[in-house]
């Protein structure tokens, strides 16, 4: 739902608040229960649950308070993009990650194998001091975020933020190849599935003493 208000445009001398609509109280879910999730972002909700009837009475009340636009099923929210079937919900963020390479300038780049080279050295780089640091920033700072449907991107983006503070050209070079990594398949992003037996599965590569300044394990 879009929220159309006019005070996003000015300064408020009025209180602000919110309550509960009648009939509404704050809960720990249960079976049973009636479950809704409101997510907001400034004039943005996505508002989800487990009752559609209690829905469609939550987004009446919210339209009877505020001038509100339903723009019915989720397809596209900061950046995410939403596609579903009966058996599972895909989200990706196939523009988000085209934006990426194209601001960095590297459409026409070879795409890159794997993100990061197994036995980099970065934590000990000795290359030139990076002089565009509010860049570097900013394109780790995309990988941070682009990371919620790209799991495969977080030891990358694990190693590139440990530098935000002075980055090294050697770093900027590296981030350079996260970044043609993500030409080889930019719609890859994660399928939640109807039917999950919700266990979640984990394993562990222990690198004992790799890391250079630590001397301790990295992954494990």
């Amino acid at each position: 739902m879009d929220v159309h208000n006019a005070f996003l445009h000015g300064d408020l001398s009025e209180e602000v608040y919110m309550k509960l609509p009648p009939g509404f109280h704050s809960d720990k879910p249960g079976q049973g229960k009636v479950q809704i999730n409101v997510l907001i972002y400034v004039d943005d909700l996505i508002i989800s649950g487990n009752d559609s009837a209690a829905l469609t009475a939550f987004k009446n009340y919210l339209s009877s308070c505020f001038h509100m636009k339903d723009l019915g099923v989720s397809k596209y929210f900061l950046g995410i993009e939403v596609a579903r079937n009966s058996e599972s919900i895909f989200l990706c963020q196939r523009k988000y990650t085209l934006d990426i390479i194209s601001e960095i300038g590297l459409l026409g780049a070879k795409p890159a194998n794997v993100p990061m080279e197994q036995n980099h050295k970065l934590s000990s780089s000795t290359s030139p001091f990076f002089t565009k640091v509010e860049q570097y920033r900013r394109l780790v700072g995309r990988l941070i975020y682009l990371a919620f449907t790209r799991p495969n991107l977080a030891y990358a983006v694990h190693i590139l933020s440990q530098f935000l503070h002075e980055p090294r050209q050697d770093h900027w070079d590296a981030a350079l190849r996260v970044v043609r990594y993500l030409k080889n398949n930019s719609v890859q992003g994660i399928i939640l599935r109807a039917v999950s037996d919700l266990n979640i599965s984990g394993w562990c590569d222990s690198d004992w003493a790799s890391c250079p300044l630590t001397r301790r394990s990295v992954s494990g």
